[in-house]
């Protein structure tokens, strides 16, 4: 009786799940589609050296070579492997992309909440992130690489610091309207201390915002860091990133286009997913697209 009993609770579970799947299909299309085509892009850069080959051996007696069955995309200017420095310049753009957004929604959490609960902190804090809203992303990331010197870790911190004041303005937003409901009013009379109201009334209610907004920072930062690497003061040169090939191969368009064609359609794509999966997240997040299904 304990195993049929157990088989009659597991039959709903699964087709409430598969119910769950079917209606996000339904209404957030776009979280499916984004989500997949990013989570496919992560896998293929994670499982890079099982099938792409070598992206840094040079062969001077295969340059711009069209794609054949030894090279898919063909050869670069120094005798590369254009598809292996694509896979693996797609590990480069992602992890910069996906850890500036994380890093620029850390801070910004934390200055947003306590600017937003803070009137002290919010005068002083937030005249700092308008200055630095004031400064184009891309020219604040040249100064800063600048002194510092190129690098991985440096180019995440440059990117990360010129979006970080759009996330903390955000979450100051949705703090300033949740600290005046009334079950924060009545968590407060009834002698919850400061650090509880924050983490378990307060915080929650940014996160929606907070995801959609770190997947503008996100292709935000994917684009930057392809254009600093393209200017030259984003990645080394001896990394592949999509940035540099593009900059490489620009004069060898007419040659070997794949050389440039390639990159290029990985950078689209890429930022085509976290766009579409940032506008499913804010369909999904939204009230008033609630009511409207």
């Amino acid at each position: 009786m304990t195993l049929l009993s157990a088989r009659v609770e597991a039959a709903p579970t699964a087709a409430l799940r598969r119910f769950d799947f079917a209606r996000l299909a339904r209404r957030h299309p776009l979280v499916l589609i984004g989500g997949g085509l990013l989570a496919l892009l992560i896998v293929l850069a994670l499982a890079a050296p099982l099938y792409a080959g070598d992206p840094v051996t040079m062969d001077p007696f295969k340059r711009l070579q069209q794609p054949s069955g030894e090279m898919w995309f063909g050869s670069d200017n120094l005798g590369r492997d254009v598809f292996a420095r694509t896979i693996f310049g797609a590990r480069i753009s992602l992890m910069v992309g996906l850890l500036s957004a994380a890093t620029a929604a850390v801070a910004g959490l934390l200055i947003g909440v306590i600017a937003g609960y803070s009137r002290g902190f919010d005068n002083v804090v937030m005249r700092v992130m308008d200055g630095l809203m004031s400064i184009p992303t891309i020219l604040l990331a040249i100064a800063l690489i600048s002194v510092t010197g190129p690098g991985i870790a440096i180019l995440i911190v440059a990117i990360a610091i010129p979006e970080t004041p759009a996330v903390a303005r955000l979450v100051r937003s949705v703090v300033l309207g949740v600290r005046e409901r009334p079950y924060v009013e009545a968590a407060i009379c009834g002698g919850a201390r400061l650090p509880r109201v924050l983490c378990r009334h307060i915080l929650p209610s940014t996160i929606p915002a907070l995801m959609v907004q770190g997947a503008t920072v996100c292709a935000s930062a994917i684009l930057t860091e392809a254009g600093l690497s393209f200017l030259g003061v984003g990645v080394p040169p001896d990394i592949p990133s999509w940035g540099n090939m593009i900059a490489s191969s620009r004069l060898y368009l007419a040659i070997a286009p794949m050389t440039l064609f390639a990159p290029g359609i990985c950078l689209a794509v890429t930022v085509f997913a976290v766009n579409l999966l940032g506008d499913g997240l804010r369909d999904m997040f939204d009230p008033r697209s609630k009511r409207r299904r």
